[in-house]
């Protein structure tokens, strides 16, 4: 689905069943959800994937993902630098377990890394073989898979994208639906029901070889501190395969709020409905909090759930004006940046401004070709603002002396009355990086000049 979605009509209550308060919207005429209509794929017993997973094309084109992804190493210390020789001395023996039906994964590293929430996630890293062999499979099964999947799910897809799941949630709110249900799924990747999802891969997939990979991978385990433990659950966060997988098992979700008619947008485990009410949002609630539970053996995080107006909640890092006019940055996501820009620019650190310009380039270009999707410029003058001003604190920090600030200014075109006056205040850094002789003397041009690009560049 585009960013830029057609014009949606509700259906009137005559052709929902008097189901008015969470109604489908229809676009073009036809409903908008087409995945309870769509084929589950299903298996047909000639199925002989295995073998287009293993073909010569196939296993270049995922050795050529896996090296472009980079990544660390798994449990056995190989790199994806030193994989392509492993491959030519192996590969031959690897092919034969795979076709036969006897290849074993190794465990995967166990990873944590800090949520910008609070906590840790947990990844598993798997050996860098592991990672193209799951690599392979996933671009075999995905385009199989992919096309029966609802047009609302936007989360790991082809030709799907996070701006995509915004926009249309943005649309539902235009539309009339003044609340939503924020449906927060608890450490879904650790609890997936190992069971259910593989019930739900035999129903696409008949080859026997390929279903016993599968449940090797979920089965592989994980190396801890130097121990190996089992998984009894769960789809490991690392893999290529994992999105896939989580996707086929939150399917089911999608298809029942497809029969329910609801309006809803998800993106992997985050997932939105769109009411007219907050009667209408507080009964869905329950009703979809008892299917996760009982249906998919899935738990709901009742405390970072709600129903509310959508202009109080956050999707994928925005949030939206009333009425869903524009799309902005959400509060806890402008956080975050402030955050990591005061690390990358931390005054205590003695490196050069060079330096700094380098590495806070870096991450200024990928923050705003995310956020640049947001509606409102005036939070992009003030950022801009803001980093300017910290960057001036940071030179005159580095400058020290009183004689050296000083002669830096004048050298930098401030007249020699300003300099001494501003040289010698005893004002504090942050004050003074606002003051007249420093916007003078490092205007945002200099900036430009070390590459350091303007998140704001409207007139």
């Amino acid at each position: 689905m585009s960013a830029k979605r057609q014009k949606i009509r509700y259906p009137s209550a005559s052709d929902s069943g008097g189901r008015g308060e969470s109604s489908k919207p229809v676009v073009g005429g036809i409903e908008a959800s087409t995945a309870k209509s769509r084929p589950e794929s299903p298996a047909t017993s000639s199925e002989q994937l295995m073998e287009k997973i293993c073909e010569r094309d196939n296993c270049l084109q995922a050795l050529k993902r896996v090296k472009s992804n980079k990544g660390s190493a798994g449990i056995d210390g190989k790199t994806v630098e030193q994989l392509p020789a492993y491959l030519k001395e192996h590969w031959p023996a690897i092919r034969d377990q795979l076709l036969s039906g006897t290849y074993q994964p190794s465990p995967v590293r166990r990873v944590e890394i800090p949520k910008p929430d609070g906590g840790v996630r947990k990844l598993g890293i798997p050996t860098v073989l592991d990672r193209m062999i799951q690599q392979a499979v996933l671009q075999v099964l995905q385009g199989k898979w992919d096309v029966t999947f609802s047009p609302h799910s936007h989360g790991f897809r082809p030709g799907h994208s996070a701006h995509q799941a915004v926009a249309e949630a943005q649309q539902y709110v235009r539309e009339g639906c003044a609340w939503v249900v924020d449906l927060d799924l608890e450490k879904f990747f650790d609890r997936v029901n190992h069971d259910r999802l593989m019930a739900a891969v035999a129903r696409r997939v008949a080859d026997k070889r390929l279903l016993l990979l599968i449940r090797a991978y979920l089965k592989a385990g994980v190396m801890e501190n130097g121990l190996v433990g089992t998984t009894e659950e769960g789809t490991p966060q690392g893999g290529p395969l994992s999105p896939l997988l989580s996707n086929l098992v939150l399917d089911e979700l999608d298809r029942e709020l497809g029969r329910r008619n609801h309006c809803y947008v998800r993106y992997a485990d985050d997932c939105n409905i769109y009411v007219r009410s907050q009667q209408a949002g507080e009964r869905v609630m329950r009703s979809i909090m008892r299917f996760i539970s009982n249906r998919l053996k899935l738990k709901v995080n009742e405390q970072k759930s709600a129903v509310a107006r959508p202009a109080e909640r956050k999707f994928l890092g925005f949030s939206m004006t009333a009425g869903g006019r524009k799309r902005r940055i959400a509060p806890k996501s402008l956080l975050r940046f402030k955050q990591k820009v005061r690390k990358l620019t931390s005054r205590t650190k003695g490196i050069g401004i060079e330096q700094v310009a380098k590495k806070l380039t870096s991450y200024l270009r990928g923050w705003k070709s995310y956020f640049g999707f947001c509606e409102t410029p005036s939070t992009f003058r003030r950022l801009d603002e803001w980093l300017r001003h910290r960057l001036r604190a940071i030179l005159w920090k580095q400058w020290k002396r009183g004689t050296t600030r000083f002669t830096k200014l004048c050298e930098l075109g401030v007249n020699r009355g300003l300099a001494a006056r501003t040289a010698g205040s005893p004002n504090g850094v942050w004050r003074l990086a606002n003051s007249p002789a420093l916007s003078y003397a490092l205007p945002t041009s200099y900036f430009d000049s070390l590459g350091i690009p303007r998140l704001y560049t409207g007139k």
